[in-house]
């Protein structure tokens, strides 16, 4: 028995086998080391003396006053004291040459003395350089005067750069060695983690390193095709996690800006603020009046601290420039920078860039913009509409599921609103950004998601209008022109649009980059006649050939696309069959069918027209299909034929009417781009292409309107007694008058320049009028069928089948 128990419990050979390998394994895993519980130890210990260092932080500044002795040490180095508002312009004096004629000594000592004052007196001169302050523009000139004399203020902040990004770069190589020991025991390595660590690292050290770094941070956050998709995503952190300022310094802020009290001006202001960003805080408040405002104060010092971080920028660009060899002036793009930056300093020129982006889209009522308060509103405090709105990053979360802050679950239906309203913003986003870019030519400059708000309305408000941009007209229509090419797959042309753009380099060879183009773009797909691609791959093609050839990219270039690129992430985040083109087409469509200058029917005819001026039936049905989708353009052909857009038909539907769109279109006043293009054209085309296979469908709409068309007349002709209901009319509204299309005589004209070049051709004139004699015979038929259930059901209505009711008693 003992034997048997002994054997029992013995192990086996193979299960030796497996505890030793195991026992392997672990060795070889304790060979690496498993240096967790080293790094979490390290980390609480660090935390618990960052909270220690930060407690005595708040009790040196309560007790010791370190606020105001570092106020004062700050002005030592900047030498603020010495500066003087008033002064005037310098003008830098001649070094004393030195003279010495045959005197004697007694001359020659007297001469010295002179010499001696004269330097006294030019180093006096030169003394004043330091009593002139920072211009309130950007000069680079004058900046450079500046900091010329201050050289300390910028080695030291030179030095503050370097050991910030020293120890990112430490920072970063700890996290690979830990990513690298994880990658052995794990036996695999995650890419994306490592890069968004990477961005971690970047956005810590842009917040240490003041408002200038964050808002290049801010920029590189909206350009994920540059820096990657992890590191956007970390980086797009430092729209929400700026750190503010204390209040104390804001009131006093406010009160220096207003020239009184807080309490002379607002009844209520929040004791936290509501929102910080890099240049600014926001507060809550309410005026005398009981208006709710926003009020946003700029953080202190930021004038000078921004101002020489483009100093230190523009000198790096400089040094850059020479070591590369380059011929262009790489320091320009500092200066494009540093205009734009100083220009966000001054809120007084915010409040007016406000004023012109509402005065320029007032037509446009979906387009918002809150209202300015000029006598509350400073250089560095502005006084705006209070806008009660949804946030585009709160609805991604709830439709996607997502809570907010200490909020309760959602419910499906809650879901799926957030995701409609998420989607209404899209498209109007898309819209709005192609307004600004097509008709108004004045853009938004920072359109990321902080800035805009939703309301319940539909309507879209626009924030922070710092910095803004203006387009000139070609620049606008040669935009124009290349989303056309882009839907058509028209490369060429594509790559002319951009040279209209100035963003291809003169000398430039136009042939490589088509090719290169068409490689990086040709295996696009179309899916009815759109591109089934979304806009963020389109861009990230055009940026690598951009990269390739040196493009020039203006400034207003990159915010549409940077726009239209974010407002794609959200809408792809609650709808995956989202596309960018798919939105923004029908506006385009709208646009060349109603602008009748004449670069707009330049681009019209370039696209439906081929060089013979002949109809291409594809491109020309794509344009009519989204054009009588463009609910803009419903709603102006409704007013010019006396209806109300209710009772226009559901044309955005699968089953779009291009013929009733096409006739309400040619008597409008918004179709005299249609009328020209078919005077222009060659008619034997397009009646070509209305006798084909293709345009089958066309045909039989056109049918229905005929039908309905003789429908009606023969419903006047019997009489009141037949009420044309919704079911009989299926086209028109009862309101449109359609006598007005048999009376033009503009679409007399047109026809009979139509037929007039069907003439030489005169198979395809037979095929014409046989084509149409099918048309109107099966129309009447259709109509006569019509009129006959009209009368039908007008007899059977006037014949009572009330049921009889018979009274029965108990």
């Amino acid at each position: 028995m003992a034997i048997t128990a002994f054997t029992a419990i013995q192990p086996t050979p193979a299960s030796i086998l497996c505890c030793s390998s195991r026992r392997k394994q672990k060795t070889r895993g304790r060979v690496v080391g498993n240096f967790e519980h080293l790094f979490g130890v390290v980390k609480k210990d660090v935390e618990f003396l960052k909270n220690g260092i930060k407690k005595g932080v708040r009790w040196a500044n309560d007790a010791l006053q370190v606020p105001r002795v570092v106020k004062t040490v700050d002005d030592f180095l900047w030498l603020r004291n010495l500066e003087d508002p008033n002064a005037p312009p310098f003008r830098p004096p001649s070094w004393p040459q030195p003279y010495y004629p045959a005197l004697s000594g007694l001359d020659l000592f007297a001469a010295d003395l002179k010499a001696v004052k004269a330097y006294a007196n030019y180093f006096y001169c030169m003394s004043k350089i330091w009593s002139r302050p920072l211009p309130d523009f950007y000069d680079p000139e004058e900046i450079a005067d500046y900091f010329s004399c201050r050289p300390h203020v910028v080695a030291l902040r030179l030095l503050e750069v370097f050991s910030a990004f020293s120890s990112a770069v430490i920072k970063i190589r700890i996290s690979r060695v830990k990513r690298f020991i994880e990658t052995r025991e794990d036996g695999h390595t995650n890419r994306s983690k490592l890069q968004y660590d990477f961005g971690v690292v970047l956005k810590e050290t842009m917040l240490n390193l003041g408002p200038t770094f964050i808002k290049v941070g801010q920029s590189l956050s909206t350009r994920p095709d540059i820096i990657g998709f992890e590191i956007s995503k970390a980086l797009s952190e430092l729209h929400d996690q700026i750190p503010p300022f204390s209040r104390t310094l804001a009131m006093k802020i406010i009160e220096e800006e207003l020239g009184s009290p807080v309490e002379q001006n607002f009844t209520y202001i929040s004791k936290e603020p509501i929102a910080a960003a890099s240049f600014g805080q926001v507060y809550r408040g309410t005026t005398f009046d009981g208006c709710a405002v926003a009020i946003k104060v700029q953080r202190p010092n930021l004038h000078h601290v921004v101002v020489r971080d483009i100093y230190i920028l523009r000198i790096g660009l400089g040094l850059l420039q020479k070591i590369a060899k380059r011929k262009s002036d790489a320091r320009l793009y500092a200066d494009e920078l540093g205009k734009g930056l100083i220009g966000e300093l001054d809120y007084r020129l915010e409040a007016a860039n406000a004023l012109e982006f509402l005065e320029a889209h007032s037509a446009f009522s979906f387009i918002r913009v809150p209202k300015v308060f000029q006598h509350l509103t400073r250089r560095r405090v502005l006084t705006m509409e209070w806008v009660v709105g949804e946030n585009p990053k709160d609805l991604l979360l709830v439709s996607t599921g997502a809570t907010l802050d200490h909020s309760p679950a959602y419910s499906d239906k809650g879901k799926l609103d957030a995701k409609q309203r998420l989607l209404d913003l899209v498209n109007k986003g898309v819209e709005a950004s192609l307004v600004q870019l097509l008709e108004t030519g004045f853009l938004h400059g920072d359109p990321h998601p902080g800035n805009l708000r939703y309301t319940t309305s539909g309507q879209i408000w626009f924030l922070d209008f710092g910095l803004v941009c203006r387009m000139e007209r070609k620049h606008q229509l040669a935009m124009l022109a290349s989303i056309v090419h882009i839907v058509n797959g028209d490369w060429a042309s594509l790559v002319s649009a951009l040279s209209d753009m100035d963003v291809v380099r003169p000398g430039t060879n136009m042939h490589h980059v088509t090719m290169e183009l068409e490689n990086a773009l040709g295996e696009v797909e179309f899916k009815d006649g759109m591109p089934d691609v979304k806009f963020s791959r389109v861009l990230g093609k055009i940026w690598s050939v951009a990269f390739k050839y040196h493009f020039r990219m203006p400034p207003y270039y990159t915010i549409v696309l940077r726009s239209l690129a974010s407002l794609e992430g959200f809408a792809v985040a609650a709808d995956e069959n989202f596309k960018t083109f798919e939105a923004a087409y029908p506006y385009v469509v709208r646009k060349l069918l109603t602008d009748n200058s004449d670069s707009s029917r330049r681009i019209l005819h370039s696209v439906v027209l081929n060089r013979r001026k002949e109809f291409q039936w594809k491109k020309l049905a794509l344009f009519l299909r989204v054009g009588a989708a463009r609910k803009g353009l419903q709603k102006g052909l409704a007013s010019s034929s006396d209806m109300s857009c209710e009772s226009y038909p559901n044309v955005t539907s699968a089953a779009f009417d291009v013929a009733n769109f096409v006739l309400r279109l040619l008597p409008s006043k918004d179709g005299v781009v249609l009328r020209r293009l078919l005077m222009v054209s060659d008619g034997a085309s397009l009646v070509r292409a209305l006798v084909s296979k293709e345009a089958n469908p066309v045909r039989q709409q056109f049918c229905r309107v005929i039908a309905d068309i003789l429908y009606r007349w023969m419903a006047a002709a019997v009489g009141n007694g037949v009420a044309i209901s919704s079911y009989n009319s299926q086209i028109f509204a009862p309101s449109f008058d359609y006598r007005s299309i048999l009376r033009d005589r503009r679409l007399k004209v047109i026809l009979r320049k139509t037929l007039e070049d069907t003439r030489g051709d005169p198979v395809l004139l037979l095929r014409f009028c046989w084509t149409s004699f099918v048309l109107i015979a099966t129309a009447s038929a259709m109509a006569c069928h019509r009129i006959v259930v009209s009368l039908s059901e007008s007899f059977v209505g006037r014949l009572s089948f009330a049921p009889l009711q018979v009274a029965v008693s108990s």
